[in-house]
């Protein structure tokens, strides 16, 4: 048990150096073109920083633990809006933006119930995962022009520390750096997963419960640390709009890649059970944004409760 815990945590600390990585090269490069530091940070960066939860998908799809890959999406989309927004809102409350609510909260959601609708049959097929990613570069398409248009959030995009001021002087050093990052990224994937698996197996627990627990927890780790940080240095302006930013981009990005590659039979707790929880907290944070335009103290209180109540739930 203990080895099994120690190779979950080096593969999670394997994917995420991994990603990290792969995302200072490919933007180094992306400069290197001359695409605009928005952009870079809008594509680059934002499916750079959800590689390690993309690569756990493929690969527990890909070797026959499909729960863990559904499980880890769902349980990162629960685990974002109940457990690190409500800690973010703890340590000081989180302000809501006009784009969070108009934007990113109705994309969010609809997002969540197009993967509802889509898996009610049992699968996440091949055609539904083409649709997810369409929708996605749609969205992308959508944000970049907005975020032209607003002066702010260009800039606060171009301050972004994962965006390097100007490319490498030596385009070898960005290719290593993508080659660490991606082999991080397959060594990492392999070491996790199969340590997860072997979790499930020591406990006596079905794969769904793990993925919806500990690889979310794990893959949700850095918006957590992040989130938490900035909302402690009194920066937690853009914590909502990120978060949500994140759900969407696990079930489009993530999803719709694993199920180009692999179909995805679909547990019925996760249809029945755990989707509708992650709708439910989804439709729960719209009226804390309306009512007061900020996700208090109270409210994190309120979502740390709910995040308790959903686990025990699933692993009881």
């Amino acid at each position: 048990m203990a080895t099994t815990i120690t190779l979950l945590i080096i593969g999670l600390i394997v994917l995420i150096v991994g990603g990290d990585y792969l995302v200072k090269g490919a933007s180094s490069i992306a400069l290197r073109l001359h695409l605009s530091p928005l952009v870079v940070g809008l594509t680059i960066v934002a499916f750079g920083t959800s590689a390690p939860e993309l690569v756990i998908s493929i690969q527990s799809a890909v070797s026959g633990s499909p729960d863990l890959a559904m499980g880890n999406v769902v349980g990162s989309n629960i685990c974002n809006l109940a457990l690190v927004l409500g800690l973010t809102a703890v340590i000081n409350p989180v302000k809501v933006q006009s784009n969070s609510i108009q934007v990113d909260w109705p994309v969010t959601m609809g997002s969540a119930l197009l993967l509802y609708l889509t898996v009610r049959e049992g699968f996440l097929e091949f055609w539904e995962g083409v649709l997810f990613v369409v929708l996605l570069l749609l969205y992308l398409v959508f944000i970049i022009r907005q975020s032209r248009k607003d002066v702010k959030a260009m800039q606060k995009m171009m301050d972004q520390d994962d965006i390097p001021d100007a490319p490498s002087k030596q385009i070898w050093k960005d290719l290593g750096f993508i080659a660490i990052g991606c082999l991080g990224l397959y060594y990492g994937s392999e070491w996790f997963v199969g340590s997860a698996k072997e979790l499930a197996l020591s406990l006596g627990v079905e794969e769904r419960v793990v993925g919806l627990t500990v690889v979310a927890l794990g893959t949700s780790l850095p918006e957590l640390v992040t989130a938490c940080v900035a909302s402690y240095k009194g920066q937690s302006d853009l914590a909502l709009g990120n978060l949500m930013g994140s759900n969407i981009f696990n079930i489009l990005s993530i999803l719709g890649l694993t199920s180009m590659i692999q179909s995805i039979p679909v547990h019925v707790d996760i249809l029945n059970k755990d989707i509708i929880w992650m709708l439910l907290i989804t439709l729960m944070i719209l009226p804390l944004m309306i009512m007061r335009r900020e996700v208090g103290r109270v409210d994190g209180l309120i979502l740390l409760v709910v995040y308790s109540i959903y686990v025990y739930t699933v692993v009881v």
